[in-house]
């Protein structure tokens, strides 16, 4: 194949894509990131093949292997941690390179480029659920308060656990609280989201967040887990931060499996638009920098509502 750069060991040659550089972006990114990096690494190794820079029929050799077993989305995640990693190490990425495209445009086609979406839950559904969990059990307070946030914020899961009792602002008017870092707020620039009080205690996110600072110390994380106590079905709280795998698993467990965390976020969306929320309302509070994504969110539903099939007369 002519490949030019042949080398025993690649990672210990060039020091590891991971201790190379450091990608910037979100910390769950980075994460992705740096498996993506160890996998190419790992494959160059195997083939003997030096893994920087990434040659144009060594590329196309390796998207060729990811083709047998990824998805579309992740073997674009890798190509964009391959450029990342390029980038940082000043190395020419040919991702340009016709024969790279040519391997590409043909998993693409094979594969299809249908993304998985969250699936949004039914509002009454969703507000039956919530007015049924025990405030008294604080296991199901502090999951009531996951389920009321993650909605009405629409936040991202990553966000949702970040937070700190020390992001939130009380007032007469309702709730403020301040995102330190975001999916698109990387640089620590101030970025709000508001919260208002619902008629129904039950439902109202303020009122739980109220119920449930008055079992928790000053400061520290919001979201925290709890711990098997030793007694049978005791549980202890704790001041470990919980983890997003955990808000996933909580949305899971209420909602039923074939919803995610963010469901919550995509739920926030489908509910506001028929309410009569503008696309800038609802990026006031999904932090979207375009509308591309709130009208991908609400297309499914504006297939229903607006559609001929309604009106045929059989």
């Amino acid at each position: 194949m002519g490949w030019k750069r042949r080398c025993a060991n690649p990672v210990r040659r060039q020091g590891g894509p991971v201790r190379a550089g450091r990608p910037g972006g979100a910390p769950n990114t980075r994460r992705a990131y740096r498996a993506d990096l160890r996998h190419y690494a790992g494959w160059c190794q195997q083939q003997g093949l030096a893994a920087l820079p990434a040659e144009a029929d060594i590329l196309s050799a390796y998207l060729a292997h990811l083709a047998d077993g990824c998805k579309w989305a992740t073997i674009q995640r890798r190509m964009a941690a391959l450029r990342k990693w390029h980038e940082l190490k000043d190395e020419p990425f040919v991702s340009g390179h016709k024969q790279v495209r040519a391997v590409l445009e043909g998993i693409r086609r094979r594969k299809g480029v249908r993304q998985k979406q969250a699936p949004a839950f039914e509002l009454d559904e969703f507000r039956a659920l919530v007015q049924s969990l025990d405030p008294d059990n604080p296991t199901e307070l502090r999951d009531k308060l996951v389920l009321l946030l993650g909605f009405t914020g629409a936040f991202r899961r990553s966000e949702l656990v970040a937070l700190d009792i020390g992001d939130l602002a009380f007032s007469r008017q309702g709730l403020i609280i301040t995102l330190t870092r975001s999916k698109t707020n990387q640089y620590g620039e101030v970025e709000q989201k508001a919260f208002f009080f619902h008629p129904d205690p039950l439902l109202c996110p303020i009122r739980t967040l109220e119920a449930w600072l008055a079992q928790r110390p000053p400061g520290g994380p919001l979201l925290v887990r709890f711990r098997k106590g030793r007694r049978h079905g005791e549980v202890r709280l704790t001041e470990e931060r919980l983890s997003d795998k955990s808000v996933d698993n909580i949305v899971k467990h209420y909602l039923g499996v074939e919803y995610s965390a963010h469901s919550l976020r995509a739920s926030f969306v489908t509910a506001a638009k028929p309410n009569g929320a503008d696309d800038l309302e609802v990026m006031q509070q999904t932090k979207h920098r375009t509308s591309a994504m709130i009208q991908r969110y609400t297309r499914t539903d504006d297939i229903r509502r607006y559609n001929a099939g309604k009106k045929l007369g059989l």
